[in-house]
């Protein structure tokens, strides 16, 4: 179903047109945790941004993380690779805890890392396990909630769409329309 999605996918087409007319992969910035992130528990791997627009690439120094704290970390030994299929479980707040956070936002369990990372965010969640990283979120969002996540080693896709700006949400529900595996929900504050 991937590989379908691939061929009809417009956001998709777009990007492998633009790459392939410059040669060129889209560029990827890496963030270093902050002084006040150093002080976790738990380690944590380099954050990489991929910037889905070539025109838009920040600098180095202009990445920067959100200053939340992170309790989690996306390595370890896990070997829950079971298959996930979408949609995203709505009603997943009641039937799971959260099992810490990552540069602020929430994260719900079970996880075990790298195979199975959980659902991610508050307001803005995605199934890292149900996630193929099409892109097709990233590039719907009007307001930039989401940056490139590396997630070496996870089966369904090695780069997950982090809502690290998940208080911008406006509540379009842009993402969550275009996503093909359904893994991303938006629920409106109130």
């Amino acid at each position: 179903m991937k590989e379908v999605h691939n061929q009809l996918c417009v956001v998709k087409r777009q990007r492998l047109m633009a790459e392939s007319s410059k040669g060129a992969l889209p560029k990827t910035v890496t963030s270093e945790p902050s002084s006040k992130l150093a002080q976790r528990t738990t380690p944590s791997p380099t954050i990489a941004a991929t910037v889905g627009r070539e025109d838009d690439v920040p600098k180095l120094s202009s990445v920067k993380p959100s200053g939340g704290n992170t309790t989690i970390s996306l390595t370890g030994s896990g070997t829950n690779y079971s298959k996930m299929e979408g949609p995203i479980d709505t009603s997943f707040k009641t039937k799971r805890q959260p099992v810490g956070t990552f540069q602020g936002i929430k994260v719900w369990g079970p996880i075990d890392p790298p195979g199975q990372l959980g659902i991610w965010g508050t307001e803005v969640c995605v199934d890292f396990d149900i996630c193929i990283a099409d892109g097709a979120c990233i590039e719907a969002c009007p307001v930039n909630v989401y940056e490139w996540l590396e997630t070496p080693g996870h089966p369904a896709s090695e780069k997950k769409p982090f809502m690290i700006r998940e208080k911008d949400c406006i509540f379009c529900m842009a993402c969550e329309n275009v996503c093909p595996p359904q893994c991303v929900k938006i629920f409106q504050k109130g």
